[in-house]
């Protein structure tokens, strides 16, 4: 109570007076030591807490109750403490003792909630939003919870899924202020004022009625006090600028723009949002007896992307140390577990959390949450609860100080990002609830933001933190600097040594690596998920936007009818169309074994390996053609025809794309008896529009989506031809052609449109996947990037890697999503056509970088020559999603801070820079010697016949001083910096519709 009451020298007193009494006790000396180490981290003495908590768990007797709670509170202290450690170590100790929580407590739906939020912030939405899930499972009652997948979701750009989240959120609990202040920020980002004045109003009451509260409690806002004066202000000017916009706004009528999303109301009686309301007495009234006398087995459901929910029952779990009411009553909300009755209800949350595409009459077979990883991109944490010690006995104090930052956003952060839309939400600011890094400066950046005229003056501030220890005599850099302020700012860096070490990332994100896969174990039935698909039934569906918010939500996507659904001619692109087009067109071949699906045998057919060999030829168009056919007549005569059995065998099922045991065993029988040479053709390129015209013709009947050419592309921004990836190619192929594991270079998405007449079996793994995949590569002793592989499927499940199987028919259209990874081989005679997009979203955006830069380390090209289309994004297109646009500025800022200080240090060395432009499609520059991509600033030796780009590491290689190397200058920098300065985020237009 005194520590409640923020009284903590007597606190401290008496807890160590109850550690010397002797008397009977219902605690013991390990949970007294716990309070005090408890004690030490409210006062923020994060080092003596850290150390306290530690010394308990050295102790052999701690029960695995107290080790849970200690290994929760020291996970989230990590998360949280700055002064712990550098970042990188902390979040990755942060997510250790997370998880060794979870596994001395696997009940604890609190600590797979502060996981999720430990994912979240390390961009692992995929993790975040698993975590989140099992979280639901273990207490549904948690708002907290409801609300972090409300922000998660809203993050990958899934309003409506949004929104049914913060509604569940207020359904459980009316007086949570941050779900209403994100759902306000839900609605006027999609120009529903209404909705959002409701909202805003809403948490404005219910801060005054917590601000009442408090004050009958007597002084327990004892940190938060300011910060909801703050909040209450700045939502309060939101509601009086909405309050003018709607005054002037015209009434709705049915010429009124279409609502992205359903009002207030009517979203209030959403199915889920009435039985979450239904069940919430009940649910208040079992809960002491929950924690009480319960028990229950572990609810485990399935990951995202896997639909199906395990709504086991049961009866409630036990209380982890027996507590005062009082103690009780603070915590119901956060901790509640649900109970027979309300495991039904899971099921029925969990169909929200993986909501089918069933807007206008697509027809779906799954669908799961948020997509995979990670890579979502967001450096900014989620507005979600920051305060750690919230689950923890006595922590009451510091549960009602935090609640006025739970989710939400400061008076200054709230001015902006009201108004902003598709952007950041509440920013998750741990160092504003801790005092105790004394040694961390936080300076704010401003943020320019779009809205109506009357908001030119509001600014997004997001604290940045910077160490005393660091270098004072350097100059900052952020996107908040004009071109100006960031010249002056280079002009102070030293020319002493050279600027070899660009990134495009910001200053302190640690290099890339291949990520660890998520730790949930999965069932048998879980590695093997259904696939997500699509059938189209008619050109509406085709042009759904659903349809592509329902691919961007997966690693893969099956789009069935395609064809027919938009009349495409397919004959086009048949093997005889071909011949008669161009006969004598080049096709690269791959001559490889014929083998089955399932495996990859060794030269000697002795074991099983990873290695997928190949020898690469070339051929023409006519003669492939002639190849084919006599392949498919052989086979006819073949009474092994492997091509005809498995025509026989494969089926599909939009319910479970895969391959039954019994087939796959009879084919294994078959290919170990003898194995035959087949030949791939690949890589055919349909780019040039003389020679195609027909075909890149038809291929406009697509959707804007996935077009090869479209503004919403990025691809198409580049400026010049990247051979099958802004452009078509062409495969043709004979029973058994593979495409070995990969993804997509710089992790674009793909469309592949298999042409028919057979089909070819796909195999794709989530991206959060992919670090597994490449630890298995490296134990094969091959390479990820460079090595060419075909995985073994038992090897996959033993290491917990799910992976999708599926059939892709004449017709169907398959989306690989970006960072899926991926495989292919095809079951009989049949063309592909294919083409890489790259759709304007953060996550997008956010993989290609990180994977530009990994490729860097590990000598790698990257095709896509991400700088140089960073600056024809800011110089073609207007961004309103603030994360995208943080992004690619922040790429404009370190690509021109290289360019200014490589050359300064060029001109410090005596060596004049001389303009040399750059022609129209003129590809885009990369270092003969390393692969790496140079902008605007060549250099070439003198010498040399055959003039050969460098960039400076490599130049400095060849001439430390310089001396007969030429610097050429593509772009004059005046133009750089007009482009850099006219980059600002687009102001919409919605606030002054109605809806």
């Amino acid at each position: 109570m005194l520590k409640a009451n923020g009284e903590f020298r007597t606190a401290l007193k008496h807890l160590q007076l109850a550690l010397i009494d002797t008397s009977p006790s219902t605690f013991t000396d390990l949970q007294v030591k716990f309070q005090i180490a408890h004690l030490y981290e409210v006062q923020n003495k994060h080092k003596a807490a850290k150390e306290s908590y530690e010394f308990i768990l050295n102790n052999k007797n701690v029960s695995l109750d107290l080790k849970a709670d200690i290994y929760r509170q020291l996970g989230w202290m990590y998360h949280c403490v700055e002064c712990l450690g550098e970042k990188k170590e902390r979040e990755s100790n942060a997510l250790l003792f997370l998880q060794k929580s979870i596994e001395a407590d696997p009940k604890c739906g609190q600590s797979l909630y502060l996981l999720g939020r430990c994912y979240a912030g390390v961009n692992k939405v995929h993790d975040a939003f698993l975590a989140y899930r099992n979280s639901v499972e273990k207490s549904e009652g948690n708002a907290d919870t409801w609300c972090s997948i409300g922000v998660l979701y809203q993050q990958q750009n899934q309003p409506t899924d949004a929104l049914q989240a913060y509604i569940c959120a207020v359904q459980l609990d009316k007086e949570h202020r941050s779900a209403w202040t994100n759902l306000g920020i839900l609605y006027e980002s999609c120009g529903q004022l209404r909705d959002a004045y409701a909202c805003y109003s809403n948490a404005i009451k219910r801060i005054a009625n917590k601000k009442i509260g408090n004050a009958q409690e007597g002084n327990k806002t004892l940190y938060a006090k300011s910060s909801t004066n703050g909040l209450t202000k700045g939502l309060a000017q939101r509601v009086k600028f909405l309050e003018s916009q709607l005054s002037q706004a015209p009434l709705p009528s049915i010429t009124s723009k279409r609502r992205q999303l359903c009002s207030i109301e009517e979203a209030w009686n959403l199915p889920i949002s009435l039985e979450i309301n239904s069940r919430q007495q009940q649910q208040q009234t079992i809960q002491m007896q929950q924690r009480q006398f319960g028990k229950n087995p572990s609810v485990q459901g399935p990951p995202p992307p896997y639909p199906h929910s395990h709504g086991n029952t049961g009866n409630p779990i036990p209380a982890k140390r027996v507590k005062e009411d009082a103690e009780h009553t603070a915590r119901n909300r956060t901790d509640a577990t649900p109970n027979s009755s309300q495991q039904q209800h899971q099921m029925n949350s969990a169909q929200f959390l993986q909501q089918p595409l069933n807007r206008q009459s697509i027809k779906t077979s799954s669908s799961p949450g948020p997509t995979s990883s990670a890579t979502s991109a967001a450096n900014e944490a989620i507005s979600e609860r920051t305060n750690y010690g919230s689950e923890i006995i006595s922590s009451d104090n510091i549960k009602e100080d935090n609640d006025a930052n739970d989710f939400e956003l400061t008076e200054q952060k709230l001015q902006i990002r009201c108004p902003n839309i598709s952007t950041k939400l509440a920013e998750d600011d741990a160092l504003n609830n801790y005092n105790g890094t004394n040694n961390v400066a936080i300076k704010y950046e401003s943020l320019t933001h779009f809205n109506d005229d009357t908001q030119t003056n509001f600014k997004d501030q997001k604290p940045k933190v910077e160490y005393d220890n660091d270098q004072e005599s350097l100059p900052t850099f952020n996107i908040q600097m004009d071109s100006k302020q960031l010249w002056s700012a280079v002009k102070q860096l030293s020319v002493d040594e050279p600027p070899i070490n660009f990134s495009i990332t910001t200053k302190n994100t640690p290099p890339p690596s291949p990520p660890d896969c998520p730790p949930q174990r999965l069932t048998r039935d879980q590695l093997l998920p259904p696939t997500p698909s699509v059938h189209l039934e008619n050109k509406k569906n085709a042009f759904s936007p659903q349809l592509q918010e329902f691919c961007l939500k997966h690693p893969i996507a099956v789009v069935r009818g395609l064809a027919g659904a938009l009349k495409l001619d397919l004959g086009l692109f048949s093997t005889k169309t071909l011949v008669e087009a161009n006969p004598d067109h080049s096709v690269e071949v791959r001559t490889q074994v014929n083998q089955s699906p399932d495996e990859n045998w060794d030269v000697s057919q002795a074991k099983r390996v990873w290695a997928c060999i190949s020898h690469r030829s070339h051929t023409t168009i006519a003669k492939y053609a002639q190849y084919q056919a006599s392949s498919f007549q052989d086979s006819l005569k073949d009474e092994g025809d492997k091509g005809s059995a498995g025509s026989q065998v494969m089926s599909d099922s939009d319910s479970k794309d895969s391959v039954s045991n019994s087939n796959i065993n009879l084919r294994r029988k078959r290919q170990k008896n003898g194995s035959k040479m087949l030949r791939f053709g690949t890589n055919v390129d349909l780019s040039d529009e003389r020679k195609w015209k027909p075909q890149l013709s038809e291929l406009q009947k697509l959707p804007a989506f996935a077009r090869v050419i479209s503004a919403a592309n990025m691809l198409s921004h580049v400026g010049h031809v990247i051979l099958g990836m802004n452009t078509v190619q062409l495969y043709m192929k004979v029973p058994g052609s593979r495409t070995p594991g990969h993804q997509e270079n710089n992790n674009f998405c793909s469309i592949n449109i298999n042409i028919g007449p057979g089909d070819c079996e796909w195999f794709a793994v989530p991206d959060s996947y992919w670090g597994g995949i490449h630890n298995l590569c490296e134990k094969n002793n091959i390479s990820y990037l460079h090595g060419s592989w075909w995985p073994v499927l038992e090897d996959l499940y033993k290491e917990n890697i799910p992976v999708y199987r599926f059939i892709q028919k004449p017709g169907d259209l398959v989306w690989v999503n970006a960072g899926c990874v991926h495989w292919v081989q095809s079951v009989g005679w049949c063309n592909n056509i294919a083409w890489n997009v790259g759709p304007l979203t953060a996550r997008q955006y956010s993989l290609a970088i990180e994977r530009y830069e990994w490729n860097k380390l590990q000598s790698f090209k990257s095709i896509v020559p991400m700088v140089h289309l960073s600056w024809n994004l800011a110089r073609n297109i207007k961004v309103s999603d603030v994360k995208l646009f943080e992004l690619i500025k922040m790429c404009l800022l370190q690509s021109l801070k290289n360019v200014f200080h490589i050359q300064e240090y060029v001109k410090s060395k005596g060596v004049e820079v001389r303009f040399n432009g750059r022609g129209k499609n003129e590809a885009s520059h990369y270092c003969g010697q390393c692969e790496v991509e140079v902008f605007n600033v060549l250099f070439i030796r003198e010498q040399e016949k055959r003039h050969v780009v460098h960039c400076l590491p490599c130049s400095l290689k060849l001439s430390p001083s310089l001396q007969g190397i030429v610097c050429l200058e593509e772009y004059r920098l005046s133009e750089l910096q007009q482009v850099y300065d006219s980059f600002t985020l687009y102001r919409t237009q919605g606030l002054g519709q109605a809806h």
